[in-house]
Parts: C-alpha cells; structure tokens; sequence
C-alpha cells in the first residue's frame, strides 16, 4: 500500500514565487523506510519553498502591483530586509518591455534622498526579472487618511514638504514622477515620510527610451493634471506639482478638488478648473495657503509654482510646520527625519541661496527643542489612560491611550479642551487633562491658542461691525453731497428765476405803467398851456 503524505499549509513566512515549478513529494511503497514526522515534513517544505532570486531570498509575499508582484525578502550579502518587486510574465512577454524596465529601474537608482525609496538592483534569475528596493516598515498615507479623514495644517504641511524635497531632487535629475497621490506615499514606524513607486518615472535624457507612448495617460486620473490625460509623453516636472497640490487639498479637506462619476467626466472637470478652495471646506486652512494649493493645481501649467524649490521656500515663510507627524506613535523613540536634518536641498530658498548654492541650515527655538524633548520622555511612558473626549461629529468617546498618544492628540488637536483623562488602575475618577502633570504644559499651550484664536474672532467681528459702519458712513456721505449737490443746483436756478422775474416786473411796470403815465403828463401839459398872441 502506497504511502502519501498530506501536503503542508505554508506558513507566514513561506513563499512560492508564481510561474515556478513547486517540488511535489514522492510516494513511496517502500514500508521499511522510516516515515517522516510531521515536524520534518514541514521543516522539509518550508526549505523547499523558500525561493532566493540574485543576491535576495523572499520571505513572504506582500501585495501585488500593476507590474507585478512584491515580496519580503532578505538581501544576504548584506543581511537586510528589502522589498523585491517581481515583474509579471505578461508583462515581460511585451517587446522591448523587460528592456525598459531595466532602463527605468536605473533611472530609479539614480534618486538618493532621504525621503525617496531607494533601489538596490535591478536583475534577472530563474527567469525573472526583479527589482530589489527599500522595504518601508509603515503605512501610506492613504491610510492614514482612511482612518483620521483629514490632518491638521502642520502635519499636512510636513508631509508635503518632505514630498516636495524628494520630488526637488528628482526634477534635478531630469526624472519625473508622474504619479504622486496618498498611495505612494509612505510614512515609517518613526515618522520618516517616503515617496515611492517611481516606476513611471520619465527620464527625459532617455525620452525615447521611456515606458510610454504618446498619446498614453499613464498615472492615476483622480490626481494626474490635464495635460497628462491629454499626453503622459509630453510633460514636464509641473505634472509632479499638480498631483502633490491636488493631494495637499486631499490631506486638508479629506476630498478631492475634482471629482466625477467616470474618467471622462473626471477630466472635463479637471479642464473646466473650478473647485471649492481648501478654505472654504476647512476653515482652519490660513487663506495664504489656500492660494497657494489653488496655484500648484492650476490647469496652465504656466500658471503653476514653477519648480518645487519655489513650493519649499514659501511653505517655510509660513512657519506652520509640525516639528513631528503627530499621528505617528514612535514607540522606539526614534527621530523623525524631518526634525532632526537640515532639509536636503541645493536651490531652494532666496535668490542669493540660489546663486551661492548653499543651503542655510534651520535651527529650532529653545520652545520647540522643549517640545521635543517632552515627546522622546513621553515616548518611553506606558502608563495607560482612559480618555473622555467629543470627537469632531460631536460624539463622546471613551478611549484608552498611552501617554505619548494623548499628547499627540493633544497637539492635533485632536482631544477637545474640556477632555478628561483617568491613570489606568488608579481611583479618583475622570479629571481635565490640565490637572495632570503629564498634559499641563500642552493644555496650557492649547488653551492660550484657543483663547488667541477666540480674541482673533472677536476682532473680526469688531472690524467688521467697523466695515460696516465705515460702508454705511460712506453711503451716508455720498447721500449728502448728492443732496447737496442738487440743492446747490436748485438753489442757483431759484435765484436766477428771481432775478429773471425782478427784471421782468421792472420792465413790464415801466413799459404798462410808468412809461402811459408820464406820456400822458406831458400830453396834458402841452393841452393846457396859454397860447402866446403877437402884439400889434
């Protein structure tokens, strides 16, 4: 009686890397041969899975692309876990397409910056062609929206910043993105922010060589410009300003500034380009960078930011920059890459930064160093606490938190100021969060915020009530000189009627009156005068 051995389940971490032949156990009638156990058959499977392409041996697989499939794996001759993105059989059936690939794979290795994803090789094995790049322990941003819907102005501000660096120095290099939405950006366990998938990158050196056609609007259509539903060939580096405005307004305002119920209708949209501004769906936007969102999503490119550096340079003039991403919990206490460098960059700044080519370090104040140093204490706290708050739709909640967490919603703005918060384990009840040692410093800070922004809506209303007033004192004064105006008008007429009408009586009293009687004197007189008879 033949023995055949049930097949085992893989385990997390095993692999099978699609369109390879998978080793099948043998049956065997031999029944003096030891039966292996269980635990060597998995042992056994699991060495027979693990597939290692070059210089990685995958893991496990972790998602699937459009290009194809990306798994976990171990770089041996380095020892360190990279991201390989395996190129699909279809995909490599194309002529001439595994020869893009590679070219483009080398653009992409040509991008060294902070907060780009790096690529590590770009190869063949086994009949495969694989790409192995930097393996990002977090989440994209798109994630991260998913589940706060909106970030305050701060963090929104840092993403784009570290986004807009990246792209600064792909542009350097002649390299376009091409398709820069939430997706491909990425945000580390310790706050570092990570543009990747550059895989439709242009190399406009190489233009020829690229992986698009004319007349291909390769990209994504929530977040591609006009021009590239049009064209993707015939862009330029204004396509990467687009897509990163129109996911600034995403990050704000938790909606795109176009929207449609097909792609066709999508680009109408997009070329007709009216939308609400960011500031009217969130009133906490500062209408200074609600212009300039409505300038990086200009439909003429020519009316566009033109480069990133420019976008760098007027973000920093803002000074409303998070010193941290205050949605992301460090736990290991690590620093985020944005506080802690001087933003890379060779020609952002002013004119004489752009001429002398050096880039002026950023230093922090003594309020900010505090800050941060409150954040790295707080991150080695795990004392538990229970919070009672009233979320955004006017809900009350009840959550448990950590201490680092509750100062992270403290400072997004997150926790309302009438928040209260209980020590796990602890009696006493639920006490505002400014009675705890833990929060007084931020709660101080929030509430002198809040009482600031208070007295500024005071102030509108008071300048307003004097617009208005001023207005109406204006309609007032125009009234008046009108009123005067035509008065004085009437008012010489009048005069020059009496005037007309003494003259007119002085002449018709002299001409029927004055003038009939004395001509009758003088008639009478002549009448009654003795006549004079000549003496003889």
């Amino acid at each position: 009686m033949s023995d055949k051995p049930k097949k085992n389940k893989l385990d997390h971490g095993e692999t099978s890397v699609p369109n390879q032949p998978s080793d099948k156990p043998v049956a065997t009638t031999d029944d003096t041969r030891k039966k292996p156990s269980q635990k060597d058959r998995t042992k056994s499977a699991k060495k027979k899975k693990t597939v290692q392409l070059g210089d990685f041996k995958l893991l496990k697989k972790l998602g699937q692309g459009g290009m194809g499939e990306v798994y976990l794996a171990n770089q041996v001759s380095l020892d360190r876990k990279v991201a390989v993105k395996i190129l699909s059989k279809e995909m490599a059936k194309k002529p001439g397409f595994v020869e893009r690939f590679v070219r483009e794979c080398r653009a992409m290795a040509k991008i060294d910056h902070p907060n780009a994803v790096k690529v590590y090789a770009a190869d063949s094995d086994k009949g495969l062609n694989y790409v192995g790049i930097e393996y990002i322990d977090g989440q994209s941003m798109q994630d991260w929206i998913d589940n706060f819907e909106t970030l305050s102005v701060g963090d929104a501000i840092n993403v784009i910043l570290s986004c807009a660096d990246a792209l600064n120095h792909a542009h350097e290099l002649n390299l376009i993105h091409r398709d820069i939405k939430p997706d491909n950006i990425l945000v580390t366990k310790k706050g570092v922010v990570k543009v990747a998938d550059f895989g439709l990158a242009k190399a406009l050196d190489d233009e020829d060589m690229s992986m698009t056609q004319s007349g291909t609007g390769l990209g994504t259509p929530l977040y591609m410009p006009p021009e590239q539903a049009r064209d993707a060939k015939n862009v330029d580096h204004r396509t990467d300003i687009y897509a990163l405005g129109c996911t600034f307004y995403y990050f704000l305002t938790g909606k795109l500034p176009f929207e449609g119920g097909s792609v066709l209708k999508l680009i109408v949209a997009k070329e007709k380009g009216q939308y609400p501004a960011a500031r009217s769906l969130n009133p906490k936007v500062p209408e200074k960078l609600s212009l300039m969102i409505d300038k990086m999503i200009q439909k003429d490119p020519k009316h566009r930011y033109s480069s990133c550096a420019e976008i760098i340079n007027d973000l920093d003039q803002l000074g409303l920059e998070s010193e941290v991403l205050s949605f992301v919990d460090d736990s290991s206490g690590g620093t985020p890459s944005r506080s802690s460098r001087v933003r890379q960059r060779s020609t952002v700044g002013s004119d004489s930064d752009r001429t002398s080519g050096v880039s002026l370090p950023q230093f922090r104040t003594s309020a900010e160093d505090a800050t941060q140093n409150e954040a790295f204490a707080a991150a080695k706290d795990t004392t538990i606490w229970y919070v009672r708050y009233v979320n955004k739709k006017g809900e009350s909640q009840v959550k448990e938190m950590n201490t680092r967490q509750v100062q992270q919603g403290i400072l997004a703005e997150v926790l309302d100021v009438k928040a209260q918060a209980q020590k796990k384990g602890t009696p006493g009840g639920f006490m505002p969060l400014a009675a705890h040692p833990e929060f007084q410093d931020l709660m101080k800070k929030r509430l002198a915020k809040t009482q600031q922004n208070v007295r500024g809506d005071n102030l509108k209303v008071q300048y307003a009530k004097l617009e208005k007033e001023q207005r109406r004192h204006n309609r007032w004064r125009w009234f008046k000189g009108i009123t005067e105006n035509v008065l004085g008008g009437f008012g010489l007429i009048i005069y020059l009627i009496v005037i007309a009408a003494v003259v007119f009586g002085v002449y018709y009293g002299i001409k029927n009156y004055a003038y009939p009687m004395l001509k009758n004197e003088i008639d009478g007189s002549a009448q009654s005068a003795p006549s004079l008879t000549p003496i003889e």
